[in-house]
C-alpha cells in the first residue's frame, strides 16, 4: 500500500513539474545541425503541411540579445514567432496581463520575471524597451552603433508560466526578429510542430528528416527537458528502491513465520516423508503457502492504496496550499510494478524458508 501510494505521489509530482515547461514546449522542435539558422523553401513548407499526423507548424527565431529599460539591462532570449505560433502553443492561456502582440508590428510579450526585474508595466510610453543585437561582420569597431543593431519595442502583454521560463523569453513577431538579426525572409532558427493526438512521432520525425535532407536536429518534449526528466526519473527510482528495501526487511517476518511453521509441523512432515513424499514436494507446500501470502497481501495492500489515491484525486483530501491539492496520478504501470515487486520478493522469501525442509531436519 505504502509503495503504491508513494509511487502515485511521485507520478503526480512529475506531471505537475512538467506541466509548467510543457505549456510552452512543442511536440517536436526542429533546429539546424550546421549552425544557428537555416533556410526553408516554399516547397519544404508545402511538404510539412502534407505530413500526416502534423496539425500545424510555426517558424521561429530564437537568439540571446540585450534588453534595456530605464537604465536597467538584461541579456535573455528574443523569440520571434509567426502567426501560426498560437496554434502550435497554448501560450495565450498563460497571459498574466495584456494581450498577444499583433502580427507585423513592433509589439512584444514579456515574461513576468522580466517585467519584475525592469519594474516595467504595459504601454509605458515614458520609458522605452530597447533591444540590442550584435551586428554580423568583420573589422574594427569604433562606436556602439557599429557593433549593435538597436530596435525600440512596445510591451503589450505579460505571460506567467514558471519562475525560470518567466525570465527566459520575450516574444516578438518573426519579421521583427529577422530585421533585428539581419536575417533573410526565408531564414529561421527553428520550426515548432504540433502533432495530432495518437500520431506516430517516429514516422513524422523520419518525414521531416527527409524533407530537410537530414541536416536538422529534431527533439520531442522529453528531449527538450532532458535534465528535468532525468532528475524526476532518478527521484522516482530512488524512492522505489528505498521502499523495496523496506519490503525486503518486512519479508524477513514471512521467512520467520514459515520456518516456525516448518518446525511446528515437523511431525506431520516426517509422517509424509515416511509415506513416500519426496523432500522437494514437501518444500513446494511451504513455497506455495508463502507465495499465496505475498500475493493476497499484495492484493489487499494495492486495493487500499488505489482507494487512497482515487480518494485524493476526486476529493483532494490532502492540500499543499489552500487552493492546491497534493498531486497524485493513478497509473496501471504503478499497479503492475508494485504487484510484480511483491510477488517476486515474496517468492524468493518463500523459497529461502522452504529450503529449510531437509532430510536431516526430519531425521
Amino acid at each position: 500500500m505504502a509503495l503504491f501510494v508513494v509511487l502515485s505521489v511521485f507520478s503526480g509530482l512529475k506531471v505537475f513539474s512538467l506541466s509548467f515547461s510543457n505549456e510552452i514546449d512543442p511536440d517536436l522542435k526542429i533546429s539546424s545541425t550546421l549552425g544557428k539558422s537555416f533556410f526553408i523553401s516554399p516547397v519544404q513548407e508545402k511538404q510539412i503541411k502534407e505530413i500526416e499526423g502534423a496539425v500545424s507548424y510555426s517558424k521561429i527565431i530564437e537568439e540571446r540579445v540585450l534588453f534595456t529599460f530605464n537604465e536597467k539591462q538584461l541579456v535573455t532570449y528574443l523569440k520571434g514567432v509567426d502567426s501560426q505560433f498560437t496554434k502550435v502553443n497554448d501560450i495565450k492561456k498563460k497571459l498574466y496581463n495584456g494581450d498577444w502582440f499583433k502580427p507585423n508590428s513592433d509589439q512584444v510579450v514579456v515574461g513576468y520575471g522580466i517585467s519584475e526585474k525592469f519594474s516595467m508595466g504595459l504601454l509605458d510610453f515614458n520609458n522605452t524597451l530597447e533591444i540590442l543585437a550584435p551586428k554580423p561582420g568583420k573589422g574594427a569597431i569604433e562606436t556602439p552603433e557599429e557593433a549593435f543593431t538597436k530596435m525600440v519595442v512596445i510591451p503589450v502583454g505579460i505571460y506567467a508560466v514558471s519562475e525560470d521560463l518567466d525570465s527566459k523569453y520575450v516574444f516578438a513577431d518573426l519579421g521583427l526578429a529577422q530585421e533585428l538579426l539581419e536575417y533573410k525572409p526565408n531564414q529561421i532558427s527553428g520550426i515548432e510542430v504540433k502533432l495530432k493526438k495518437g500520431a506516430d512521432e517516429t514516422a513524422v520525425t523520419k518525414k521531416l528528416q527527409t524533407i530537410f535532407d537530414h541536416k536538422i536536429t529534431i527533439k520531442n518534449r522529453a528531449q527538450l527537458n532532458e535534465s528535468l526528466y532525468k532528475m524526476l526519473n532518478t527521484e522516482n527510482l530512488a524512492v522505489y528502491l528505498i521502499f523495496t528495501l523496506v519490503i525486503i526487511i518486512a519479508l524477513f517476518n514471512l521467512i520467520g513465520a514459515l520456518i516456525m511453521m516448518i518446525l511446528d509441523k515437523k511431525g506431520n512432515l516426517k509422517t509424509l516423508l515416511n509415506l513416500g513424499t519426496e523432500i522437494k514436494d514437501l518444500r513446494k507446500i511451504f513455497l506455495l503457502q508463502g507465495t499465496l501470502l505475498s500475493v493476497f497481501g499484495g492484493i489487499i495492500g494495492l486495493t487500499l492504496g488505489i482507494a487512497i489515491v482515487l480518494l485524493q484525486q476526486h476529493f483532494e483530501l490532502v492540500m499543499i496550499t489552500p487552493t492546491l491539492a497534493y498531486p497524485v496520478v493513478f497509473s496501471i504501470e504503478n499497479v503492475l510494478i508494485v504487484m510484480a515487486t511483491i510477488v517476486t520478493l515474496g517468492f524468493i522469501a518463500s523459497l529461502i524458508a522452504s529450503s529449510r525442509v531437509s532430510k536431516k531436519l526430519l531425521d
